[in-house]
């Protein structure tokens, strides 16, 4: 039995202190290649970007040293003058994180099945500096996330659903959804706490290279834990309240977001006929005023899609479930909703063939800091918001504006899969959509 708006969606040396000169204080210099076009006014280029010739490059390029790349690259693609102009990033053998999960960790990796992520990070992106919000069961401490978490908000307005004794607080912490028999509706079955949105996120920013655990998509990302689902759920307002602030927007009551985020994760949903009005507001004004990419999760009915919110909503990147052959799981919606798939896996027979993130295993309130395979499309749904995450980042290491929400499923690529998996553009490509979102203007 359904209960509430929204269920969730998916089911582990010593140094010497020396004087700093004023020099020493000064940014280290970063280098970037450029190409001037013939007849082009080099010496004005080099003043006006404040860069400096370091070597020659290949193709009629050069290397140049800058204090401030992202700003010497905009100045000098701003020119008529230059062909182009770009970082000189330092390419390593295909990454491959030390932590020791990673080999578990199929849907990030393997063929035919993950999304291509090792070079998909070799073209430069970690997610720094992006935001991405994880608007779910709230906060979980854990050892190979907690160093990402940033900020956030409670927004469940219930205080018995909330198990925190009163409604709407600064403290996004969750408090365990666990519930007995009965207590969200006539024949709902008991149930342990989920630590849903701690799975979730770690699939977008789990730490990497910390020989700890797994990692996540974009391992340098932050996340905001924007708690919206409690013990039976939750409620249209408070994740609509929670889709506005999370993207920067007003909420009455509320204080302003110090962080607000450009990319939203929402792994719930709920069935309905049509999208609410309640929703599509919040979502419009997270994407149109505030230019927040919105990733919903299609839901797990094995059914189409338009009949789930928030997946039938527009302006949101639906995404669907795949298994680790790369077929559609069975039990992900599907349908002309649904705008892309990714590996959401599938538990049975075989647990590891689920989707490896971060979990706790407190049975109501939180105890120990685990790993865990789950499967869902709320699994999907965070590779998607991850990869956006890591798209964003390389615009940025790359002195270009951030892509629009439109741009970014605009350059979101797939690998085709058959027209029979309903799978929109097919399954998600990491390496595919990071190129596009490097390539575009």
């Amino acid at each position: 039995m359904r209960t509430g708006m929204a269920a969730l969606l998916g089911a582990v040396m010593a140094l010497a202190v020396v004087p700093l000169t004023a020099a020493a204080q000064e940014e280290p210099e970063q280098e970037i290649i450029v190409k001037f076009r013939d007849g082009a006014s080099r010496s004005d280029a080099l003043e006006k970007s404040r860069t400096r010739a370091v070597a020659d490059a290949t193709d009629g390029a050069e290397v140049l040293a800058s204090r401030d790349a992202a700003e010497s690259i905009r100045v000098l693609m701003a020119r008529g003058d230059v062909e182009y102009a770009e970082p000189n990033i330092v390419l390593e053998a295909t990454a491959v994180p030390n932590d020791p999960l990673w080999p578990q960790q199929w849907h990030y990796w393997e063929s035919p099945g993950g999304i291509g992520l090792s070079p998909a990070w070799d073209q430069g992106p970690s997610g720094a500096g992006v935001r991405v919000a994880v608007i779910d069961t709230g906060r979980t401490a854990h050892p190979d996330l907690s160093a990402n978490y940033i900020g956030g908000y409670d927004f469940i307005s219930n205080a018995v659903f909330a198990k925190d004794g009163n409604g709407r607080d600064a403290n996004p912490t969750d408090q365990g959804d666990w519930r007995l028999a009965g207590q969200c509706g006539p024949g709902s079955p008991a149930r342990p706490s989920s630590w849903h949105g701690l799975h979730v996120a770690g699939t977008v920013a789990a730490l990497r290279n910390n020989l700890t655990g797994g990692t996540g998509v974009a391992p340098l990302a932050k996340v905001v834990p924007v708690r919206v689902l409690g013990t039976c759920g939750g409620t249209l307002a408070d994740i609509a309240a929670g889709i506005v602030w999370a993207a920067g927007g007003a909420v009455p009551g509320v204080p302003a977001n110090p962080n607000p985020a450009k990319v939203l994760n929402l792994s719930l949903g709920g069935p309905s006929a049509v999208c609410p009005a309640t929703l599509q507001n919040a979502i419009n004004t997270a994407r149109n005023v505030h230019g927040a990419t919105v990733v919903v999760a299609a839901g797990n009915d094995a059914a189409n899609a338009s009949g789930t919110t928030p997946a039938n909503c527009a302006g949101v990147i639906t995404t669907g479930a795949t298994d680790r052959q790369a077929n559609r799981a069975w039990y992900s919606n599907f349908g002309a909703s649904v705008e892309i798939c990714a590996p959401g896996g599938e538990t049975s027979p075989v647990a590891a063939n689920g989707v490896l993130s971060t979990l706790n295993n407190g049975v109501t309130v939180p105890a120990g800091s685990i790993y865990q395979f789950y499967q869902g499309t709320s699994m999907a749904t965070p590779h998607v918001a991850g990869v956006v995450a890591l798209m964003q980042h390389a615009r940025v290491q790359h002195g270009k504006p951030l892509l629009t929400p439109a741009q970014v499923l605009l350059h979101l690529k797939a690998m085709v899969l058959p027209p029979a998996a309903q799978c929109g553009k097919g399954l998600l490509d990491a390496q595919g959509s990071v190129a596009a979102a490097i390539a575009a203007p």
